[in-house]
């Protein structure tokens, strides 16, 4: 059985959203709220399978993020979403777990319901197609730019040297540490770069000149 816990700023939507899923088989309202209070309230006290978000763009995406947080379990529907890139990545970032556009049925809405409910995504190729961009960018920015998150300073300076052409013996006297110890660097930055060969490394600290290595002692 599907709890479901119905969010809506307008009485008529809210009663109806949830008279519709009362009718649906497999399916039951713990809860109806009319905004952020009332709903963390609503969650708190049902801890709901699914709730339904029916709120102004900026007010949505704070409320599913609040949700998500205070029950992870939850799944989030956002309703009546328009399909421009930001509104969708908003909602996503935020922890929404699925969409009905504006446009949606009333089978979409209890589409989608099931759908999240069971673990799964359902949405409009459009809104597909936005959120595999956005995974997409993010695998790009990860693959080319080598962050202060996955190197350590000492990974950074012996990147920066070999970006400049030394060897391991070079970078070894230059830093003052034995050659093992930098083969050692070499072998962490090409497994956190994901890459296989030193130059491969040399080519994204090229590509990313806005990351800043520490400054290498004189050789």
């Amino acid at each position: 059985m599907i709890r479901a816990v119905v969010v809506a700023e307008v009485r008529f939507y809210r009663d109806g959203l949830a008279q519709l899923l009362a009718h649906r088989q497999g399916c039951t309202v713990a809860a109806t709220a009319s905004g952020p209070e009332e709903a963390l309230a609503a969650v708190r006290d049902h801890d709901p399978d699914v709730v339904l978000l029916a709120l102004g763009d900026a007010t949505g995406s704070a409320l599913v993020q609040e949700i998500v947080e205070e029950r992870p379990g939850s799944r989030v529907v956002a309703l009546g979403v328009a399909e421009e890139e930001d509104d969708v990545l908003a909602l996503a970032e935020a922890g929404v777990s699925g969409y009905v556009t504006t446009d949606g049925s009333a089978d979409d809405v209890l589409a989608v319901v099931e759908s999240v409910a069971r673990g799964e995504t359902l949405c409009s190729p459009r809104i597909a197609a936005t959120l595999l961009r956005r995974v997409a960018a993010l695998t790009h920015e990860r693959r080319t730019r080598p962050d202060d998150e996955r190197l350590t300073a000492r990974e950074r300076q012996v990147l920066a040297l070999i970006e400049q052409g030394l060897s391991n013996k070079e970078i070894a006297r230059g830093l003052c540490i034995e050659v093992a110890t930098v083969k050692n660097h070499v072998h962490n930055i090409l497994e956190k770069l994901q890459v296989n060969r030193r130059g491969e490394a040399a080519a994204l600290l090229r590509r990313a000149p806005e990351v800043q290595t520490p400054k290498a002692t004189s050789i």
